[in-house]
C-alpha cells in the first residue's frame, strides 16, 4: 500500500499541473472508484465539472485539492491506485482506468489525470470542508496557501497529522504512547495517534532504534519515544528522497515511475538475510494479517514487571537518528 513518502511523491507531481488548472471534462469510468462520494451531495461529474483547482495538498496518505467553489476533491490510492497525468493525445488505454479529468492549466495547457486502480481500495469523491482541530494549515501543499488552507476535508478530519508535518505536537504524541499499553508497533499503525506510517517504515524505525514491535509503548521512556520519532522522521525522509518504496508495479509516481528505497531496507522483506547491523538472520512474523521484520537479536522483547512500567533503556550503540547504525 502507498505510505507517506509514496503519496507524497504523488502530490509532489501533480502539484504543478493541477494548481490553478480548470477542469473541463470528468469521466466516470467504473462508479466502484465512487463509493466514498456521497451522492445526497450531488452528481460527481456536474459538481467537478468547471471548478479550479487551488491546490495540492496532502495528510498522512490522503490526497486532497481544494476547489475554488468551494469543497475539495478528495484522493485514495488505496493499495494500487494511481494518479498519472497524460497529455491529451494519450491513447487511455489503460484497462484500469476508473476516473479521468480533463484538464486546462493556464501555464501548461491542455492535460489529463487518469485515476488508475487495479484493485479499486481507492476513490475520489467531492467533500465539504471543515475548519482543523488545531486552528493550524491542514496538510502539506508546498507553500501554496489561500482560504482553504485551515479547512479539511471531512472524510480526512479524523486523520492525525504525519511526523514531517510542521504542527505536528511531538508532547502529544509522547503523552499518547504513554497511555497505550499495546504493543507500539500497534501505535505507529494507529491513524487516530499518528498518520503515514505503514507496515514498511514501521519496521525501519522500529529497526533503527533496536525495538521489538511488541514491546509495550507504555513501557517506554520518553527518551525512548523521541528516539523512536526521530527514526521514524529519518526513515519518511530517506525514502521520501528515493521517490518512495516500490517491490512490483502497483506503486508509481505520477509520471509511471518506481520509487528505490526498497534497495535501502535493513528489515522489512528481508527474512533470512543478516541483519545489517549484527549479522543475525533477520525473522518474519505474522502480525495483523500482515507481516512484522526484526532482527531477534537487536530488538528483543524486554519484559515488564507487573504493576510497574519499566522504561526501555537503549541498547549500546544504537542508533535513533539515522537508518542504519553502524556495525
Amino acid at each position: 500500500m502507498p505510505e507517506l513518502p509514496e503519496v507524497e511523491v504523488v502530490r509532489a507531481g501533480l502539484a504543478p499541473a493541477l494548481t490553478h488548472a480548470r477542469v473541463v471534462g470528468v469521466e466516470v469510468l467504473d462508479a466502484r472508484s465512487l463509493k466514498r462520494h456521497e451522492a445526497a451531495s450531488g452528481d460527481f461529474e456536474t459538481l467537478l465539472t468547471g471548478e479550479r483547482v487551488d491546490a495540492v495538498v496532502r495528510r498522512g496518505k490522503f490526497l486532497w485539492m481544494p476547489l475554488a467553489g468551494g469543497g475539495a476533491l478528495v484522493g485514495h490510492l488505496g493499495m494500487s491506485g494511481q494518479l498519472l497525468l497524460r497529455t491529451p493525445e494519450h491513447p487511455g488505454d489503460d484497462r484500469h482506468a476508473r476516473i479521468r479529468l480533463h484538464l486546462e492549466h493556464p501555464e501548461h495547457g491542455e492535460l489529463r489525470v487518469d485515476f488508475v486502480d487495479q484493485r479499486i481500495f481507492g476513490s475520489m469523491a467531492i467533500d465539504r470542508m471543515v475548519p482543523t482541530a488545531d486552528g493550524e494549515v491542514a496538510g502539506h501543499s508546498a507553500g501554496v496557501t489561500g482560504p482553504w488552507a485551515r479547512s479539511i476535508p471531512s472524510q480526512v478530519a479524523h486523520i492525525a497529522r504525519d511526523p514531517l508535518d510542521p504542527a505536528f505536537d511531538d508532547a502529544g504524541f509522547v503523552a499518547a504512547l504513554a497511555r497505550r499499553a499495546t504493543g507500539v508497533k500497534r501505535v505507529l499503525l494507529d491513524q487516530g495517534v499518528v498518520s503515514g506510517i505503514g507496515n514498511i517504515y514501521a519496521d525501519e524505525a522500529l529497526w533503527a532504534v533496536r525495538l521489538h514491535g511488541e514491546q509495550p509503548a507504555s513501557s517506554l521512556s520518553r527518551r525512548r519515544v523521541r528516539e523512536l520519532l526521530g527514526a521514524v522522521r529519518a526513515v519518511l525522509q530517506k525514502a521520501l528522497a528515493e521517490g518512495g518504496t516500490s517491490f512490483d508495479a502497483q506503486y508509481v509516481n505520477v509520471n509511471g515511475a518506481s520509487g528505490y528505497f526498497a534497495h535501502s531496507l535493513n528489515a522489512y522483506g528481508r527474512t533470512g538475510r543478516p541483519c545489517p547491523r549484527c549479522g543475525t538472520p533477520i525473522v518474519r512474523e505474522a502480525f495483523m494479517n500482515r507481516s512484522s521484520h526484526r532482527c531477534p537479536r537487536c530488538q528483543r522483547l524486554r519484559r515488564t514487571s507487573p504493576g510497574r512500567v519499566t522504561p526501555a533503556a537503549t541498547s549500546p550503540g544504537s542508533s535513533a537518528g539515522g537508518i542504519r547504525a553502524p556495525g
